[in-house]
């Protein structure tokens, strides 16, 4: 259950943006799909019936038709690269990362291609030439080399940088608590973060706050939040949810 009163200062905030008339865009992705799965259900219904598109960011090396056939008619969902196997190549007391300098970068680009070849094939429709590392993380000595593989986008977490070799569209409220329960984290230190990222884009930046989803690990805190932040938003005139693929139009 989600306390009421808790959701006051987002929605302060979202009245002063109105008063500004100002709209705050939001996207929504989620990681780690592979196969058709009841919390996914879950996950597109949801979303669904609050109007959210949604980026779902599949592993290639751990996927194959059977999500092909579900997705084909979820004309919400987009399917993003989630790096190839979700392996972590990094030394034992290193932060975990697929797409780092462990390996020869012909290697780790030879994946992302063959992830990005299968995942178009898989997903025709569906598909966005948008690459998430796995844990976030990619050595930034092979971004210049993503959009000769295709890419138009790299999707990592926290504020995007400009003037790169390739756009960013990154997350930077994610409502899993990795370091504690592995569960939703507190809806009071969500909210803050929403609001401050609000505060933040009112004054300054025009960056789309990205919402970052795990379906495979959401617990009832997390799909509480999750309904309670579209029920929220959905019905506020200073909020769109947009899709990843308005995002990166030019």
């Amino acid at each position: 259950m989600t306390d009421r009163t808790a959701w006051d200062p987002l929605r302060r905030e979202l009245d002063r943006w109105q008063a500004a008339g100002r709209v705050a865009q939001f996207w929504l992705r989620d990681d780690d799909a592979v196969e058709p799965t009841q919390a996914l259900e879950t996950l597109m219904a949801l979303a669904g019936e609050s109007g959210v598109p949604l980026m779902l960011a599949v592993i290639p090396g751990l996927t194959g038709e059977a999500l092909a056939l579900r997705l084909a008619e979820e004309a919400a969902v987009a399917v993003a690269v989630h790096g190839w196997s979700h392996t972590n190549h990094a030394e034992p007391e290193g932060k975990k990362q697929e797409l780092g300098g462990e390996r020869p970068a012909d290697a780790v680009l030879g994946e992302l291609r063959e992830g990005f070849r299968l995942l178009q094939r898989l997903h025709p429709a569906r598909f966005l030439p948008v690459l998430v590392p796995p844990w976030n993380r990619i050595d930034p000595a092979l971004i210049p080399a993503l959009p000769e593989l295709g890419f138009a986008a790299l999707s990592t977490y926290g504020r995007a940088r400009e003037g790169g070799p390739i756009p960013l569209l990154n997350t930077h409220v994610d409502i899993i608590d990795w370091h504690g329960t592995r569960g939703g984290r507190s809806e009071g230190g969500l909210l803050a973060e929403l609001v401050a990222e609000l505060r933040d884009r009112l004054v300054g930046s025009d960056e789309p706050i990205g919402v970052l989803t795990h379906h495979l690990v959401h617990d009832a805190a997390a799909w509480d939040f999750l309904s309670a932040l579209f029920a929220a938003t959905g019905r506020h005139p200073a909020v769109r949810w947009s899709s990843a693929s308005e995002l990166l139009e030019p």
